[in-house]
């Protein structure tokens, strides 16, 4: 099908027609007055310049299409976007580090010629725990097989089965060819039972055991157990003891970014680089994006209504707004059905993030230092499942836990440009945090979240709070009110088992012309641009 598209641009060869995204921090403003783009004829209408609009704008308008992409922020990106919070200091509001970034959308678009550098976290994942003992999981096999055995030495050869369970899932259902089944269309339950055969491993991986279920079955060593219980819950409402949490490990571990299976890592200058790489692309191939634009109305068939009242006429709307939104901005047009589809996915975000910067990096007891091999990958802050029940019953009855699961990500570790000389910054991704307070609200209780994480962290360090400089919270109250993610929800709505596949909201909706191409279709939520790719091609088949 992409062969027929013609031959990607040169991206030197619009420079005199824009500023590069990146140079104005995805601010891209307007192109030409209101007025004049309302008198123009659009085949597309997108609204909202999050990544996957971005992408979907990129791919509608190399087919040839007249795209135009609305985005009411002042800057595109969406939850991927760069800010600037302190002097100097960049930072994502949401999203913080790059790993399910689609291969065919990276190759189709040029990412590599665009000047997109990914620097894989060989670090892999350090867990420091209370007795003072700690696992440093390594990308590396050899190494990281030789710290699970000073750990937890008999635990080796299950820790590697339950490995190999989540490699052979991610084989037969993501296989490095155009089978991936993240690709559209959303694959029918039928041929994922076709794909998994008589692996009974693999399909309870996928649809059936908890988090705790899994790591029991492979793993004896408690801490160990531990150091993974919150890969299962990651941007999830639940609990790692619920069935079906097991999944989210798999979800998240199953990107293949330059032939790197399950491996994670740092985007040069920032996450929000991916979304102005889209932005150029998509005005290289002749979109418009135009940013300061709010979408008040959805007509379907006909367009949209701006909210400053002009009329934008259209064939096509796709919305890379959530789905909730898309309703409201539908209103009495929205299908019934669809209505009730929508309203079933659960939105309610429970999860925190907490930028911050760093006079120096988290010094843990287990390891000592400030700049150890520890530091290249990701770090958990580990619970006891008692403490996982306790802090996801409590956050979901409006109190703050005693104690945070925390992910700690140190950017400047692989790339300094995000911030002035002897700074690190640290972007904190933690859970479980109340929705709403049963007493005050975040407004009240920001800063004692802010503090509650912050302790999480320090009681496996030596050095924190002390090297904090500035610190940054943002609750689902302000990721809805800033990113416009309706419940701080970061993938548009759950992704457990019941919510996936051939459960997840579809590209093509039932209304005349409408569309969703954000995180709440398939294949699920993440940095991928691969839902923007998949609306698109979706819509295109129609045109024929």
């Amino acid at each position: 099908m992409f062969a027929s598209f013609p031959a990607m641009p040169n991206p030197m060869s619009n420079l005199a027609a824009f500023q590069r995204a990146a140079d104005v921090l995805g601010r891209i403003g307007l192109s030409e007055p209101i007025a004049s783009l309302a008198r123009r004829a659009w085949d597309v209408v997108i609204v909202g310049a999050g990544h996957n609009g971005l992408a979907c704008a990129a791919y509608l308008a190399r087919a040839g299409k007249r795209v135009l992409v609305l985005e009411s922020r002042e800057r595109v990106g969406g939850a991927c976007t760069m800010e600037e919070p302190w002097p100097g200091v960049r930072f994502s509001p949401c999203a913080y580090v790059c790993g399910l970034l689609h291969p065919k959308v990276m190759e189709e678009l040029d990412f590599d010629g665009h000047g997109f550098d990914w620097m894989p976290a060989a670090g892999g994942m350090f867990v420091p725990f209370e007795d003072g003992s700690s696992v440093h999981l390594w990308n590396d096999d050899e190494k990281c097989e030789a710290d699970i055995r000073r750990l937890a030495p008999g635990d080796v050869k299950g820790w590697k089965a339950m490995l190999d369970v989540k490699a052979r899932l991610r084989e037969a259902l993501r296989p490095a060819d155009d089978r991936d089944l993240w690709l559209d269309p959303a694959p029918t339950r039928e041929e994922i039972d076709r794909r998994l055969g008589s692996d009974d491993d693999a399909r309870a991986l996928l649809d059936g055991w908890s988090m705790l279920e899994c790591v029991q079955r492979f793993i004896r060593d408690e801490r160990l157990q531990m150091a993974y219980l919150g890969q299962g819950v990651i941007g999830t409402n639940a609990s790692p003891t619920q069935p079906g949490t097991a999944s989210v490990w798999f979800h998240h571990g199953s990107g293949r970014m330059y032939d790197m299976p399950g491996t994670w890592g740092y985007v040069r200058g920032g996450m929000g680089t991916i979304s102005f790489i889209l932005c150029d692309v998509a005005r290289e191939a002749g979109a418009v994006v135009a940013t300061g634009v709010g979408v008040a109305r959805i007509i379907p068939g006909e367009g949209v209504e701006l909210e400053s009242g002009e009329h934008i006429a259209a064939r096509h709307v796709v919305s890379n707004a959530d789905p909730r939104v898309t309703l409201a901005l539908l209103g009495d047009s929205a299908d019934p059905a669809w209505r009730s589809a929508v309203e079933s996915v659960p939105v309610e975000g429970v999860t925190v993030k907490v930028n911050m910067t760093l006079r120096e990096l988290p010094n843990f007891r287990a390891r000592p230092g400030v700049n150890e091999p520890h530091h290249t990958g990701q770090v958990n802050t580990p619970l006891t499942v008692a403490e996982w029940e306790d802090g996801h019953r409590k956050a979901n009855a409006g109190a703050l836990p005693d104690r945070i699961w925390t992910e700690l990500y140190m950017h400047t570790i692989y790339d300094h440009s995000v911030a002035p000389p002897g700074v690190h910054t640290l972007s904190v991704f933690a859970q479980y945090v109340p929705h709403r307070f049963a007493h005050g609200d975040w407004n009240s209780r920001r800063t004692e979240v802010g503090e509650r994480v912050v302790q999480s962290i320090a009681r496996f360090t030596s050095n924190m709070p002390d090297a904090i400089i500035d610190l940054e919270v943002l609750g689902p109250p302000d990721i809805e009110s800033r990113v416009g993610l309706t419940g701080g929800h970061i993938f548009q709505g759950d992704i457990l088992p019941a919510h996936m596949w051939e459960k997840r909201l579809t590209a093509r909706t039932p209304m005349q012309g409408v569309w969703l191409c954000g995180a709440a279709t398939h294949p699920g939520g993440s940095v991928m641009a691969v839902n923007g790719r998949n609306a698109a091609m979706e819509l295109m088949r129609t045109e024929r």
